[in-house]
């Protein structure tokens, strides 16, 4: 089990005000509509999530990354838990022809708004209960949801994405923090999070579930 950060220099481009968050909006409000999932979390004002969350290209070099690094080509699979309005996968299928790609996400809003390409391949479902047989993925990845589960449903859900995937081949990351400060940062600006570890704790558990893909962070630094 491989820690590699890939996703952190594309959430340190993004200047982010912590404070605000907390000062200027009633954060409490804010996080009981942001877990709704619905559009005010992905199309709605910041305060509520990505304040327009649209296709830009930005998942493009991730995309690029995770092949080169699993070996993706051709005829294989690749499933994203955790979805949302399906970019990654888009950018999977246009830079590997002939790509089966899956995807499942608990937003019924995300998915009914997801690039036009990939929306017949996605589903709205839980990362707890994956509806899919068993080894069925050559790449599984789930990006930025575990954090949002309860730590019961964690435990749930890190084994369905082990049984799903073949062999290693899976990409996790998680928010999370190595001191002090940057807790205090992922505190004010999360709306959605129930997990809070830091890498440590994060790596026990991969471990208690008997995950053996790679895991990656972002911080807020």
């Amino acid at each position: 089990m491989t820690e590699i950060n890939l996703l952190q220099p594309m959430h340190a481009s993004t200047r982010r005000d912590y404070v605000q968050r907390v000062v200027e909006h009633d954060k409490a409000e804010s996080a009981t509509v942001a877990r709704q999932w619905g559009r005010d979390y992905w199309d709605g004002d910041r305060r509520y999530g990505y304040g327009g969350y649209r296709y830009d290209g930005r998942w493009r070099p991730l995309a690029q990354t995770l092949i080169d690094r699993y070996g993706i080509k051709p005829g294989m699979s690749v499933l994203d838990v955790g979805c949302g309005k399906g970019y990654l996968l888009y950018e999977f299928t246009q830079l590997v022809p002939d790509l089966r790609i899956a995807g499942i996400d608990i937003s019924e809003y995300g998915i009914a708004n997801a690039k036009e390409e990939v929306r017949p391949h996605l589903k709205v479902g839980s990362a707890v209960e994956l509806p899919y047989p068993d080894h069925s993925f050559d790449l599984v990845v789930s990006l930025g949801v575990l954090h949002n589960l309860p730590l019961e449903d964690v435990f749930r859900a890190v084994p369905e994405i082990e049984r799903v995937g073949r062999g290693t081949s899976k990409y996790l990351m998680v928010e999370s923090f190595r001191n002090e400060r940057e807790k205090a940062n992922l505190l004010y600006w999360q709306l959605t999070c129930l997990s809070f570890h830091g890498p440590q704790t994060w790596a026990w558990i991969y471990d208690k579930c008997g995950y053996r893909g790679d895991h990656g962070f972002i911080f807020f630094e």
